[in-house]
């Protein structure tokens, strides 16, 4: 009996947080310790909260209980304690501002480059979300990613983002918080990985079916491998064209893809002018699940723990492999 009540005291807690994504746990930059830090903040007054009021409901079970000598008790009729109800009332509010304070401070200074990374220039990449995808722009490199990201270690990086079809939501867990990209709209936000690794990025937000399945990588580097790999691009991968763009931009699961220009020289889904790219007459009433083709990536990946490359046939058939060698830490 004990082993068993061991048992299901240590699979308790697996229940419990089965639904959470337990990456937040173990932060990778300053913005997800700042995150976790607040999570955990958090959880502290949680527990408390429940211990306080879980011991009190036992104390007072136990305490005014039945029992022989008191079976026929009648307790005098009373008007209350004025101590009493300032004492519940007053500790509530003072849990919200304890969590309040912190959370507010956070988030504002999330929204700036993270502290201790003030000198450092930021690199600007431009992310669009369409369905079921991500595309990666580096404005000022010239080149662009579809369900891939590379970053250098050790310095911020501004996403600016979007969506080129529904609102969708784009995190890390590793490296901060989620944000959501909506269509002729721009959201920003800043992340910083510590070391060089590889991190999964994902879709959270509930777009129905197909949706489930856009994650992506985030590779960080070190500045020197960075750079080679854009040298690399530049020098192997295909130019996207206008036309190219707009099948990318259908309804399908792809792979990973890589070009040697960006979206950006003819539409910046951000702009509230800009042409609307959505396909509604391909969802089959919601449904649609677009296309999947097996097709070697058109740029050499050799990490193991990521989605194998799929492709849209008529758009990337012709594609060779490009560039040089792509590996996961």
């Amino acid at each position: 009996m004990k082993k068993m009540l061991l048992s299901l005291t240590a699979l308790l807690p697996l229940i419990v947080l089965s639904g959470c994504n337990m990456v937040v746990f173990e932060p990778q930059g300053p913005v997800a310790r700042s995150i976790t830090e607040l999570i955990n903040w958090s959880l502290i007054w949680m527990l408390l909260v429940v211990a306080v009021v879980f011991g009190l409901f036992g104390y007072i079970v136990w305490k005014y209980r039945e029992r022989p000598e008191n079976k026929d008790y009648e307790p005098p009729e009373e008007h209350g304690s004025t101590l009493l109800e300032i004492i519940w009332t007053g500790i509530p509010i003072l849990i919200v501002i304890a969590l309040t304070i912190p959370t507010v401070k956070t988030l504002y200074a999330l929204e700036e480059t993270p502290k201790g990374y003030e000198e450092k220039e930021p690199i600007t990449i431009h992310v669009t979300s369409a369905d079921w995808k991500w595309i990666f722009s580096y404005p000022e490199e010239g080149i662009e990613t579809v369900n891939y990201v590379n970053i250098p270690e050790d310095r911020p990086v501004l996403f600016k983002m979007t969506s080129a079809s529904t609102m969708q939501s784009f995190w890390v867990p590793a490296l901060g918080g989620q944000k959501y990209t909506m269509p002729k709209m721009e959201t920003e936000l800043y992340l910083v990985a510590d070391n060089p690794g590889s991190y999964e990025g994902q879709n959270t937000n509930f777009n129905g079916r197909g949706y489930a399945d856009m994650k992506f990588e985030v590779l960080a580097q070190t500045q020197e491998d960075f750079d080679q790999w854009v040298d690399d691009v530049k020098d192997t991968a295909p130019k996207l064209t206008e036309k190219e763009y707009e099948g990318l931009l259908k309804p399908t699961h792809l792979g990973r893809l890589t070009y040697s220009n960006t979206h950006l020289e003819w539409v910046n889904h951000a702009d509230p002018n800009s042409k609307a790219y959505t396909n509604p007459e391909l969802y089959r009433g919601h449904g649609y699940q677009g296309k999947t083709f097996e097709e070697d990536d058109n740029y050499k990946n050799e990490n193991p723990n990521v989605i194998e490359g799929h492709g849209e046939e008529d758009s990337h058939d012709s594609q060779e492999n490009h560039g040089g060698d792509h590996h996961g830490h």
